[in-house]
């Protein structure tokens, strides 16, 4: 059963690096107490009916809803070993991008069966994780079965996205605090989207996420600017950001062109990644 596109709380899902697709998993020997390190992963064995096998999930898995009645065993990327150790998994199913890299050499030296899932930021890398989970599990039809569906999600996605005659260009800001912007560059879960949306990234001269002087951001002339939409310090209002005298002068400040989804809906990559795409595609250019 496919789960609705609602968006749900925040999933600290940026800048993990890529990896060939052509890597290949062998089955698990024992998946009854599963752990699986990455929200995309987790919400793929969900999609795919296995979330029985689950014992533990990570901070950046919290969709669909019912994962957070599991044991929480840290952050991804600033993992105990202790804490994924005490739930007492017999396999753990790791995305590329987790760490830190320490915790992660105890954990695949702990004597519980481990691997790692490659992480990209594109459609064919959603496919590759819906395969490598599917091997993980020794459930490859059932896995089959989810990539075909997907592979025709995002082939709609492209057909929609060839109406487009000009490309607009997206500024996607992680953070404003102080009016100081952060905003993505290359190489990143936001750059991907907005390819995959149909549109270009304004800022193209440095990889990851960064602070942009004024000077940058007028010279980006974002046509819209792009948001996850949480609460707290981060999250600057829509009347703060074109309040910023560098974005008050490009043309999404101008317009108040700027569009919020919730960001493991928008930054995770798994099953939901090609609605995503295509409603951020709709708030940019409008139905087309």
């Amino acid at each position: 059963m496919r789960y609705s596109f609602v968006p749900l709380a925040l999933a600290a899902l940026l800048s993990l690096p890529h990896a060939a697709f052509a890597q290949e998993l062998r089955a698990f020997e024992d998946t009854s107490r599963l752990v699986s390190i990455g929200g995309s992963l987790t919400e793929i064995i969900y999609e795919l009916g296995e979330e029985g096998r689950l014992v533990a999930r990570d901070q950046t898995a919290t969709f669909p809803e019912a994962v957070n009645a599991l044991p929480d065993v840290g952050y991804m990327r600033q993992l105990a070993p202790e804490g994924v150790l005490s739930v007492s998994p017999t396999a753990l199913l790791v995305l590329e991008g987790s760490g830190p890299p320490d915790a992660l050499d105890v954990l695949s030296n702990a004597g519980v069966a481990y691997q790692t899932v490659p992480e990209s930021y594109s459609a064919q890398g959603v496919i590759a994780k819906v395969r490598a989970v599917g091997q993980a599990l020794a459930i490859d039809e059932k896995a089959e079965a989810l990539a075909a569906e997907l592979e025709a999600e995002f082939a709609a996605l492209e057909q929609r996205n060839s109406a487009i005659t000009t490309r607009k260009r997206v500024l996607f800001i992680l953070s404003n605090q102080g009016g100081q912007i952060q905003a993505s560059g290359t190489g990143t879960a936001a750059d991907g989207i907005i390819a995959m949306a149909g549109a270009v990234n304004a800022i193209i001269e440095y990889p990851g996420y960064k602070a942009l002087s004024e000077e940058a951001i007028t010279e980006a002339a974002p046509d819209v600017i792009v948001m996850m939409d949480r609460g707290g310090d981060h999250g600057a209002s829509d009347a703060e950001l074109l309040e910023h005298p560098a974005i008050a002068l490009t043309p999404a400040g101008q317009n108040k062109a700027i569009f919020r989804l919730d960001g493991a809906y928008l930054l995770g990559f798994g099953p939901r990644t090609a609605a995503a795409a295509t409603e951020l595609s709709g708030l940019i250019y409008g139905e087309h």
